[in-house]
């Protein structure tokens, strides 16, 4: 896959993802946010609105508004940044690991834009659970992360299982040095 190919590629997968995220966090703050919770599938999915001052089933949530602000948004955006540029100037990635890669980016980055627009808060709008067993409540950022978590580790598994019994080839000097002259019989 070439740079240009690989960019519009990791482009495409982010604004989709971005705007599937704010999409869904536009219309859960319009319908949800003063409504009752919504059950369906005998209480298997909730729809409830919550905003989330920390990170992934509310981690962080009690620390300080300027650790929350400088590890939420100042790091996290840091390490977004990083994985782009990892994602664009890794050559030996295959195209469905950009794919998997990008979901994490997109992810990531719908939840950073509502830290910046909400004042440091994520709208979250999605639980999952049978009886007392829950999720935490959660938005497409979330699935779009924990999405391409499994399929970068879904792609590793089947990469190694793809590979020869003896695994990879070891880089001997002794055979590399001498001549590989072609066997002519």
């Amino acid at each position: 896959m070439g740079k240009l190919q690989r960019f519009y590629l990791v482009l495409l997968v982010i604004a989709t993802s971005v705007g599937c995220d704010q999409v869904s966090k536009d219309i859960a703050r319009s319908n949800l946010k003063f409504a009752p919770p919504m059950s369906y599938l005998g209480n298997t999915f909730r729809l409830q609105y919550a905003e989330n001052s920390g990170a992934f089933l509310s981690l962080g949530s009690g620390l300080s508004e300027t650790a929350r602000t400088y590890l939420f948004t100042f790091v996290s955006g840091g390490l977004l940044v990083g994985l782009l540029f990892y994602i664009l100037v890794n050559r030996q990635f295959s195209r469905r690991q950009v794919i998997a890669l990008s979901l994490i980016l997109g992810g990531g980055s719908g939840n950073l834009i509502d830290r910046i627009l909400n004042d440091g808060h994520v709208i979250d709008f999605m639980n999952m659970g049978i009886g007392s067993l829950r999720t935490g409540i959660f938005n497409v950022a979330d699935v779009l992360i924990m999405s391409g978590m499994g399929l970068v580790i879904l792609f590793s598994y089947l990469e190694r299982a793809m590979q020869p019994a003896g695994g990879p080839r070891p880089n001997n000097e002794d055979e590399s040095s001498k001549s590989q002259a072609p066997d002519i019989q």
